[in-house]
């Protein structure tokens, strides 16, 4: 018995989660599972949830083990996105944030959300594209294949969050470092918008930004609603864009 699951962890590595549908369909049954669990050679994580005795998974190895054995679809988004492609401008301090995102219709399990990871979670459904794939990456971190957003769906997650008012001008940091966004990306992203305020302060910080490739985007083609957004009620009121937004923001050169 020793041997199917020794053959398994060879090729997953002992960092991971193993979910007992997963490993059903490997050729390793419940009776067999419990066995192990017995025996000492995985410990229970939640129910139908596992992992190696004494072996600690990583919040991004347990992503990744949630996505690739169950088919799901969590992704790695907004700053969290960002940072894992060096776009941060400061250390935190203590844990790191992961921000997570999910379909309404397909959220995380409690026990995923209260399990003590190496990172902090901070969990979003999210429904804010036509098409909720636009602008989502595959890539490699630390062995792992992880769901991530694209730099240019990543600052419009970041712009989507309640009170952005408190954060956006560290939001505005990270967009001066964003040189390099591909235009026809960030065209579809805006298309495809459901959120007037993302859009709005989207362009706005773009042209504030004045780099190359905001002067490719066709804002003719964006629906950027009507009626004022307040995005600060004590700020500055930018005409163009018809929302108020911090007085930080608005004075910052």
């Amino acid at each position: 018995m020793a041997i199917k699951i020794k053959q398994i962890l060879d090729a997953q590595g002992t960092d991971t989660l193993l979910f007992s549908s997963w490993l059903t369909a490997q050729g390793i049954n419940r009776a067999e599972q419990a066995a192990y669990v017995q025996s000492g050679w995985l410990e229970k994580v939640a129910h139908g949830v596992y992992k190696v005795a004494g072996a600690n998974v990583s919040l991004f190895s347990a992503v990744s083990a949630y996505n690739s054995q169950l088919g799901k679809q969590c992704i790695i988004g907004a700053e969290t996105a960002l940072d894992i492609r060096g776009y941060s401008h400061y250390v935190p301090m203590g844990k790191p944030l992961a921000f997570l995102f999910t379909e309404s219709r397909a959220k995380l399990p409690q026990w995923f959300l209260t399990t003590e990871w190496d990172r902090t979670i901070r969990y979003h459904t999210i429904s804010l594209w036509t098409d909720n794939n636009l602008g989502l990456e595959q890539r490699e971190e630390d062995g792992r294949t992880l769901l991530i957003s694209s730099p240019e769906r990543a600052i419009m997650e970041c712009l989507n969050r309640p009170f952005i008012a408190q954060t956006l001008m560290d939001t505005y940091y990270i967009m001066e470092m964003l040189t390099t966004l591909r235009p026809k990306l960030v065209q579809q992203l805006l298309e495809q918008c459901s959120s007037v305020k993302v859009k709005r302060l989207f362009l706005y910080l773009a042209e504030k930004a004045n780099y190359p490739w905001y002067k490719a985007i066709d804002t003719g083609r964006v629906d950027l609603g009507s009626g004022r957004r307040m995005i600060s009620p004590t700020g500055k009121y930018v005409s163009k864009y018809n929302i108020t937004i911090p007085t930080e923001v608005y004075n910052y050169v």
